[in-house]
């Protein structure tokens, strides 16, 4: 049976059944203690218990960190999720143990995140928690509800639609120019982007020996979707390629994810343009090839889209060019 008492600064609950450990845990309210009980002893009830001292003397921190150091590596975005996982680790929402992680907790730092990023950000987050929280249930006998299933996400926003106008190509272009401390990478990196529609990650691994400049191929082995992919190159993305150093080996573009961001929205600040991301530029090379290649199988496999509906995000046709295209 099931015995809650007040103690100092919250309530502590006590189940204790023959044949099974007792189980000790402490809450902020009477409510959240009887709810913890009930649940242990159902789970007792139904065959399912496993243990909650784990959830008492681990926080939500300590998992997030265990997490990253045995999950995230086997991982192929590693570095961006250690960064959101030691973002979260900052937050007050990471100081609690995971028996008192509740939804109203979690729900506390949604808001939070809410005031300071967009919804995107914020449902990209709540998912990364609902997954380190599964994942300690499933492979580290922390058996503990989920509160994140329980917690309204924002709505999803629209997908991004900004594409690079000619004139701002042109500004940009200008502003990525190699002259002082700015890298001479960036300019021939986002013409090889609006070339191909390379991804991000796509154009800083790209090697020399995966481009075929004879046959005007770049080779990705490996890709955002976990597949291999061969790029076709046009006569344009050879030229670009060409001005480097062919004969080189390694890398072809030297220059980490950081300070490619980092030079980009600078250019764009001193080009005077707005809401651009670099992933637009993906958008935008879509939009482009998809005037010269209108079968859309053929489009897909240059990009690397496995679904059509996945192509149609990044295909941005405007009014006037359809208009044009009807006669």
């Amino acid at each position: 049976m099931a015995s809650i008492r007040e103690r100092t600064g919250g309530w502590q609950a006590r189940v204790t059944r023959k044949g099974f450990p007792s189980e000790t845990g402490t809450f902020p309210t009477h409510l959240a203690a009887l709810q913890w009980a009930r649940e242990i002893e159902a789970q007792m009830d139904r065959g399912r218990y496993q243990g909650h001292r784990g959830a008492d003397s681990q926080s939500l921190g300590q998992i997030l960190q265990r997490y990253m150091d045995e999950v995230s590596p086997t991982k192929k975005g590693a570095a961006d999720e250690a960064i959101r996982i030691r973002a979260i680790q900052r937050r007050k929402l990471a100081a609690h143990s995971l028996a008192n992680l509740s939804p109203a907790a979690v729900a506390r730092f949604r808001d939070e995140r809410l005031r300071e990023v967009g919804a995107g950000a914020v449902i990209r987050d709540l998912s990364m928690l609902s997954s380190v929280i599964n994942h300690a249930r499933r492979e580290w006998g922390i058996s503990i509800v989920n509160p994140c299933e329980l917690v309204r996400k924002p709505p999803t926003p629209p997908g991004r639609n900004r594409l690079l106008k000619p004139e701002e190509e042109a500004a940009l272009l200008a502003a990525l120019q190699p002259t002082g401390r700015r890298s001479v990478w960036m300019v021939p990196l986002v013409k090889l982007a609006l070339q191909t529609a390379m991804r991000r990650g796509e154009l800083l691994a790209l090697r020399w020996e995966h481009v075929d400049l004879q046959a005007q191929t770049a080779f990705l082995p490996v890709t955002k979707n976990g597949t291999a992919r061969l790029v076709p190159l046009s006569t344009k993305a050879v030229a670009i390629l060409s001005a480097l150093d062919p004969a080189a080996a390694g890398q072809v573009f030297h220059i980490s994810a950081m300070t490619m961001e980092a030079a980009f929205r600078r250019a764009c600040a001193r080009a005077g343009i707005v809401n651009l991301h670099f992933h637009d530029l993906r958008h935008t090379a879509t939009s482009r090839m998809a005037e010269k290649l209108p079968n859309v199988i053929e489009l897909a496999s240059v990009t690397g889209h496995q679904t059509i509906q996945m192509l149609k995000r990044y295909y941005h046709p405007s009014a006037e060019a359809l208009a044009k295209k009807l006669g």
